[in-house]
């Protein structure tokens, strides 16, 4: 059987779309005592993003710190919050940020609506409710969170996203003027998950014709963004985003991504350096991808921070390999059936210890 999922399914994309966005949200202000959310990175409190969002009545500004990687904690105490907050369940939750804001905004818009805690629905197709009326409005480009099914959570036990159809933004909106200013490092390991996730798509075993169309295309951006020197790198690279998460969408991730879970969840190391981490070691998988990457990095200046399992005990290297070879799904799309004899427990703990 073919998988019918869905995608999101309004979009709007441009230079200063970000001023529409209180006219796209009027027809969800029905009723003025229910609020709207704005979900926003707390490194723009105070700045000049935050001055531009159209409160209107009870709306709330809901300030989000990404310094670590979302847990499912985390979401719970800001879903009991608004509950606390407010009689009524929101009108929508709007997600401003990057990757990790954009994953706490899906997060919460689902956890409105269904009980219990996060960490109850890490996994796939556990959500039985719909979630809130979710938009996202991305101020970095790379992880695809503004169009991908999964909001990814460290939970008690497990680094995993909750991998719903209902997890997807109903709304997104892509202003490349929102990327300005983003520091180099931060704005090349986010590329660079993108980067990572046509790479993982391309070489799956997964790969058939729909995601090839969209990961073809979003590596020639990446490449211009990266290699080359084109004044519309932000809108390139926001363009990069989106189709390299329609990619993965009908197809997998893979060795780079299940490897980095397992690194972010002993150090909560953030994901778009944890991903450049670990694909730096993965040359016998992903031979030329690994050698463009490089130039890549070469190119921007960036030096990868080096031994940082060094002082590891054997039980947290050992939770670490765990949680990597728990993503099946991504193991499986890179290395094909059977793909536990190839990926054994020791091989994992010996990549890791290289790094």
């Amino acid at each position: 059987m073919y998988r019918n999922f869905k995608i999101v399914p309004n979009i709007i994309f441009g230079r200063g779309c970000f001023n529409q966005l209180d006219g796209i949200l009027q027809e969800r202000r029905t009723d003025p005592d229910t609020p709207i959310i704005f979900v926003l990175d707390d490194v723009f409190k105070g700045k000049t993003l935050e001055g531009r969002i159209p409160l209107r009545g009870k709306d709330m500004i809901l300030h989000v710190n990404v310094d670590d990687e979302p847990k499912t904690s985390y979401i719970d105490e800001l879903v009991t919050l608004l509950k606390e907050t407010y009689p009524v369940t929101p009108a929508g939750i709007i997600g401003i940020g990057g990757g990790s804001t954009m994953d706490i905004a899906k997060a919460v818009s689902l956890m409105l609506t269904n009980p219990g805690s996060a960490a109850d629905y890490q996994g796939w197709d556990l959500i039985h409710n719909p979630a809130v009326y979710h938009a996202a409005i991305p101020t970095l480009s790379g992880t695809g969170a503004e169009i991908s099914r999964t909001t990814v959570l460290t939970g008690p036990e497990k680094k995993l996203g909750i991998n719903s159809d209902y997890t997807l933004y109903d709304q997104i909106m892509l202003d490349p003027e929102l990327l300005a200013g983003v520091p180099k490092d931060q704005w090349f390991y986010s590329g660079m998950d993108c980067y990572i996730h046509d790479v993982e798509s391309l070489t799956g075993t997964f790969l058939n014709e729909f995601s090839r169309a969209y990961g073809e295309k979003s590596i020639e951006l990446c490449r211009q963004v990266f290699l080359e020197d084109h004044p519309e790198r932000d809108d390139k690279l926001m363009m990069a985003s989106y189709f390299g998460g329609m990619s993965i969408a009908y197809s997998q991730v893979g060795a780079c991504h299940a490897l980095s879970y397992g690194l972010s969840f002993v150090l909560g190391t953030h994901h778009g350096i944890g991903c450049c981490i670990t694909f730096d070691y993965l040359e016998e998988i992903y031979p030329q991808g690994v050698a463009e990457f490089r130039r890549m990095m070469d190119k921007h200046g960036i030096t990868l921070p080096r031994n940082l399992t060094a002082n590891l005990s054997a039980e947290e290297l050992d939770t670490m390999a765990t949680v990597a070879l728990g993503l099946t799904p991504l193991w499986e799309n890179c290395l094909g059936k059977g793909w536990e004899e190839q990926m054994t427990r020791e091989r994992v703990l010996e990549l890791y210890r290289r790094m």
